[in-house]
């Protein structure tokens, strides 16, 4: 797409106030030089974000004997922002504040069967409210909600076009949210919401090329190439779960066969278990994160069963993110979401050795394969920064779907 004058400015006063986020108090100076924009450029964005109550003037610092310079900080009674993470067995939202700092967060659990567009919408309403209500004055103003919804979406439209492990196809999610939620709301998955954490406050952050892979109930990647969110033709880049890792393998809730998710995520980790040990007291019938939590404790304490299991998985990952890294050539890998969180090092360990049997040599020793390190759910602080991002964006371009009346 062309982009217009106006799309370039957004873009330079998003990229001026990330920076600001990242290394508060700056001076104009300074932002200059990390941006790359010119001294009157980054001036004139710097006046605009002020103009918006998002960052404030805190003082001056010496200049090697020249005129002293102003320094600008993130404001962060400016206002508040919403991340949802809305996963296959839960929903979590968190309420940041504009330097990206948790004030609140609530969960609600989604068990079988309660996956309807209908019942799945009053959970995040429910949840919303609960992280507006404990943050008080916190949220007394929020700029908007990012939400993050497993599948293939349309940002533009607020759609969740395809969500294999619900089934769902062409839901209007935005607008059942927008009769619930008094607020800008903005649509994307959880691969572009973990590749935007990363790049805001992660492993990603200061590279140009990373994958970002997201183990939880599905798997997927989300892309950095050149410094940006790759996102596709249709916004459907990343779908590498969906990739064919063993022909004529698993079924998997796509309709095809031997997907990567097949094998790696949460539902092919119990797989995995029950073809290691069918009566396993491991295993959690109908409960994802139990048994993924009790087969982590049984690796930490050396169970062989689990750490087969955990051996296993990490074969067929390695496999699949050695692909990744001859594909992209990334800096680096970044194993992010619930999953790699509950496995950690031992699962990272395995994965690397995995990876080195199938990487080429030369792509592979560019690239480091590390563990997420943002303490907060990922998926959440991505889904704010749409939010963000949304803010910035000029009166009546690219506005998120409005609600027609408060929290019900």
């Amino acid at each position: 797409m062309k982009r217009t004058s106006r799309d370039i400015r957004t873009a330079n006063r998003y990229r001026v106030l990330r920076q600001i986020i990242a290394a508060s108090p700056t001076s104009r100076q300074e932002l200059a030089a990390a941006t790359g924009l010119s001294l009157a450029t980054v001036a004139t964005l710097v006046g605009e974000l002020l103009a918006l109550g998002m960052i404030t003037e805190v003082g001056f610092e010496d200049s090697a004997g020249g005129r002293p310079r102003g320094l600008v900080a993130v404001n962060t009674s400016g206002g508040a922002l919403i991340g949802v993470d809305l996963a296959e067995t839960y929903v979590r939202v968190e309420l940041f504040d504009l330097a990206l700092n948790v004030l609140a967060r609530a969960d609600e659990a989604l068990g079988p069967g309660e996956d309807r567009p209908e019942q799945v919408a009053g959970r995040v309403a429910a949840a919303v409210g609960s992280v507006v209500a404990r943050a008080g004055d916190g949220a007394a103003r929020v700029l908007g909600a990012g939400v993050s919804v497993p599948g293939q979406v349309d940002r533009d439209t607020g759609v969740c076009v395809y969500a294999p492990n619900w089934d769902w196809h062409d839901v209007p999610l935005l607008d059942l949210l927008a009769g619930h939620l008094a607020c800008p709301l903005y649509l994307d998955n959880p691969l572009r919401a973990c590749a935007v954490a990363e790049l805001w406050s992660g492993a990603a952050r200061g590279h140009g090329d990373a994958v970002v892979v997201n183990l939880g109930t599905g798997v997927g990647a989300g892309l950095v190439l050149g410094g940006g969110v790759h996102r596709g033709v249709t916004n459907s880049a990343g779908e590498w779960g969906h990739t064919t890792l063993v022909l004529d393998g698993r079924p998997c809730h796509c309709g095809n066969h031997g997907c990567v998710e097949t094998y790696t995520g949460a539902p092919g980790i119990m797989l995995n278990l029950r073809e290691a040990q069918p009566d396993s007291p491991l295993l959690r019938p109908g409960d994802q994160t139990a048994t993924v939590d009790a087969l982590a404790a049984g690796v930490r304490a050396g169970d062989p069963v689990a750490v087969r299991v955990l051996r296993e998985t990490a074969r067929y990952l390695g496999a699949g993110v050695a692909d990744l890294i001859n594909l992209f050539n990334p800096e680096v890998v970044v194993l992010s979401s619930w999953v790699a969180a509950a496995f950690g090092e031992p699962l990272l360990d395995e994965v690397r050795a995995a990876v080195t049997r199938h990487a080429l040599r030369r792509p592979l020793a560019a690239a480091r394969i590390v563990l997420s390190p943002i303490p907060t759910d990922p998926v959440c602080l991505g889904a704010a920064t749409f939010a963000l991002e949304g803010a910035l964006q000029p009166a009546g371009k690219g506005a998120g779907r409005h609600a027609v009346g408060g929290p019900r």
